[in-house]
């Protein structure tokens, strides 16, 4: 799944500012939901959107990515400067354009040996993380890996804020504090509108 930070940088501004879900919030709702449905274990998840780091990369798997794809860096690495002209064939840098001239600024051998070294370091560092937590493979960082403060004096854990709802909790009917069931029960299989009863009686009798 895309989180709304990602993109090219010239998308509308509206767009940016105001569509989609971001990526922590949208991956968490989408692991939860098939956790619920007990449908986890046959859907692989893959997170995408603004990721550059590879602390980012780790904690899209914390908290339920199967894999995430970083672009972001890359194109910086390639000499991406978000000119927001990827749409207008007029890249500055000539890493958007079809523009035989513009491409011309595009270094191919040296902007590649970069990209090489930004991935190669990208894995390096996530290996040395993964390690350093304890842990044989970045695909078992959980939620419980990450520590956030929130005060001066408080923290919590990922799995406070992220938590990994048990398995099937949709179809056994079971309330939750953070407001899946109601999501679900105003679901509908013929529709991807939500569903709501009384807003749907209000609509129709034209109240």
């Amino acid at each position: 799944m895309d989180g709304k930070e990602g993109g090219t940088g010239a998308a509308p501004v509206e767009f940016a500012d105001y569509l989609g879900m971001p990526l922590v919030e949208g991956l968490t709702f989408v692991n939860n939901s098939l956790r619920g449905a007990g449908l986890r274990h046959r859907v692989k998840i893959g997170a995408s959107g603004k990721l550059v780091s590879s602390f980012r990369i780790l904690k899209m798997l914390a908290l339920g990515a199967d894999w995430a794809n970083s672009a972001r860096g890359y194109m910086f690495a390639v000499g991406c400067i978000q000119g927001q002209a990827c749409h207008t064939n007029n890249c500055p840098v000539g890493v958007a354009t079809q523009d035989p001239l513009r491409q011309r600024a595009l270094n191919v051998p040296d902007k590649s040996a970069r990209v090489a070294r930004f991935h190669a370091n990208t894995l390096h560092a996530i290996a040395e993380m993964t390690g350093t937590a304890g842990l044989s493979h970045p695909i078992d960082f959980l939620p419980h890996h990450l520590i956030m403060r929130e005060s001066d004096r408080d923290i919590v854990t990922g799995q406070e804020i992220w938590p990994y709802l048990p398995n099937g909790f949709l179809l056994r009917d079971e309330q939750e504090q953070f407001g899946y069931l109601d999501r679900w029960k105003r679901s509908c299989a013929e529709s991807y509108e939500p569903f709501d009863a009384h807003i749907f009686d209000q609509k129709a009798t034209g109240m």
